[in-house]
């Protein structure tokens, strides 16, 4: 059975397009990954299945009552509501049904036979809906999604305007999961999420009975957890059935193909045009040249999609710093209150180290009260000599209007601007990317702006605090790429091992110091 049908979709923001004519369907219990790099489209695809983003043009259907839960990391939490607020807010349209079997069971005192017949039935019917989505035990569940998220830890009286990106996007997850929806629509749920909860959030996925469509640049994750591969690339969207892995072979296959046609295509049409050419003039061959010309006419023509750039990541090298790059003493960080027990911390020229842990133990908190950002609540700090920082934020503000071309320049004016597009070009964007505002831009894109800042300045010691999150697979490839190559020192924020692993040469498990309780 049909749950969504999407024809004919065409859209794009001014001259650049998005889609060009395409289809989609989605049936019941299928688990789709929707993939394709930074910046093809797949966030603005679920913003305009929903509703959210109205299309060029496009036929776009869905099921009757289909009840759709999107994920969506840009939703607006208002301040006041604490967690449990926006968790209950699960249940809102339960809450109405309530509501309207009060006003049934007020009614019936006055209703006749007849009218007592018809509300006893809906009656009956909304009770049973209540049951079935487990109105009557609405606070047990909340408590049981989430302790499995780690959110009782933080606290259900929070306010969620304190909230980290980490704890916002587990806030919003089981929001989600506790309004049990017929499709879940998902954009990088494990963004922000640490290890323990990616893996209960796979394990969750993988027994989710209903149909659900997932973005993702988490290669083992949606391996696990799919079983039908969109590809969105050059404004297409292409079927594939079977994992990540299988999309990747049949892909690889597939292209190969296609540049062999090409070229065997290719071919034929120069020796057609070089016979016109030679023959067309003669008499005796005139016949001959117009079948071929006509044969030239009719044919259609293939064609290559151009290759997208690949990003190129060289950080430069600055000059060497002292010994310690830093070095704390009996250091304890937080705002209000401790998010740590006293820290006596050092880290040496030349070190690597991966920062890990749950969200919301302190780790961001952690790089900020070193780099001075925010003040620390007892002990010090005391940075080494001659050193050249980049710091690479996990945030940045979403209304920034400038353009890329002008976010470049301001943090290097002297750059004239051939080398601004070039050193945006060289991070994989595109010239249609490098001339938009930031704030249009998808994540992915937005990050390899402010990467391609850090890659032009030179640097000793690199703090990053989830460069990973929104880039995509070449993207990510070439940092891990990039990190294993800098001379200099790095302190990382990452949950991805597969991503930390390979380039770090100590990891720090912060919840070995951290004031929470898990």
């Amino acid at each position: 059975m049909s749950i969504l049908n999407v024809e004919h979709l065409s859209h794009g923001f001014g001259d650049r397009a998005i889609f060009e004519d395409v289809s989609f369907r989605l049936l019941k219990g299928e688990h789709i990954g929707l993939v394709g790099a930074n910046g093809e489209g797949k966030s603005t695809f679920l913003n305009i299945v929903t509703g959210k983003l109205q299309p060029d043009e496009a036929k776009i259907e869905w099921a009757k009552n289909v009840h759709v839960g999107y994920l969506d990391q840009h939703t607006v939490l208002e301040k006041g509501m604490t967690i449990r607020d926006v968790l209950k807010s699960a249940f809102s349209y339960l809450f109405q049904l309530e509501q309207k079997m009060n006003t049934i069971c007020d009614s019936l005192g006055n209703a006749d036979e007849e009218e007592m017949l018809l509300l006893m039935d809906e009656l009956g019917s909304i009770q049973d809906t209540l049951t079935l989505h487990d109105f009557y035990v609405i606070d047990a569940k909340i408590e049981e999604v989430a302790r499995a998220l780690g959110i009782l830890d933080i606290g259900l009286e929070r306010d969620v305007t304190d909230l980290s990106g980490g704890q916002r996007t587990k806030v919003l997850l089981a929001k989600l999961l506790l309004e049990k929806p017929d499709i879940l629509l998902l954009d990088e749920p494990t963004n922000y999420l640490d290890e323990e909860h990616i893996v209960w959030l796979k394990r969750y996925l993988i027994d989710y009975e209903n149909a659900f469509i997932l973005i993702s640049h988490d290669i083992p994750f949606l391996n696990d957890v799919i079983n039908i591969v969109y590809h969105m690339e050059n404004q297409e969207l292409n079927r594939y059935v079977g994992d990540y892995e299988h999309f990747q072979e049949v892909y690889e296959v597939k292209k190969a193909q296609l540049e062999s046609a090409y070229k065997r295509q290719q071919q034929e049409i120069n020796e057609l045009k070089d016979f016109v050419a030679r023959n067309k003039a003669r008499v005796s061959t005139r016949n001959m040249a117009m079948s071929r010309q006509k044969k030239l006419d009719k044919m259609d023509i293939i064609e290559l999609a151009a290759e997208r750039p690949k990003p190129e990541f060289h950080f430069k090298t600055g000059r060497t710093p002292s010994k310690y790059i830093f070095e704390t003493k009996d250091l304890v960080i937080g705002y209000d209150e401790p998010l740590s027990s006293p820290l006596t911390l050092s880290m040496e020229r030349g070190n690597k180290i991966a920062l890990v842990g749950a969200n919301g133990i302190g780790k961001t908190t952690l790089l900020k009260s070193i780099l001075g950002l925010i003040p620390s609540l007892n002990g010090s700090v005391e940075l080494g000599e001659n050193l050249q920082i980049g710091y690479f934020e996990q945030e940045t503000a979403q209304n920034n209007t400038t353009t890329c071309i002008e976010e470049i320049w301001k943090e290097f004016p002297s750059f004239t601007q051939y080398e601004v597009r070039s050193a945006l070009a060289k991070c994989g964007l595109t010239t249609k990317h490098i001339e938009s505002q930031v704030r249009v831009l998808s994540g992915g894109e937005q990050a390899k702006v402010r990467l391609c800042k850090l890659i032009n300045r030179e640097t000793n010691i690199l703090l990053l605090d989830e460069p990973t999150n929104h880039l995509d697979i070449d993207a990510k490839e070439e940092l891990k790429r990039a990190l294993q190559e800098y001379r200099g020192s790095i302190l990382l924020i990452c949950h991805e091992p597969e991503f930390y692993r390979d380039v770090v040469t100590e990891v720090w498990d912060c919840t070995k110091w951290t004031t929470k309780i898990f």
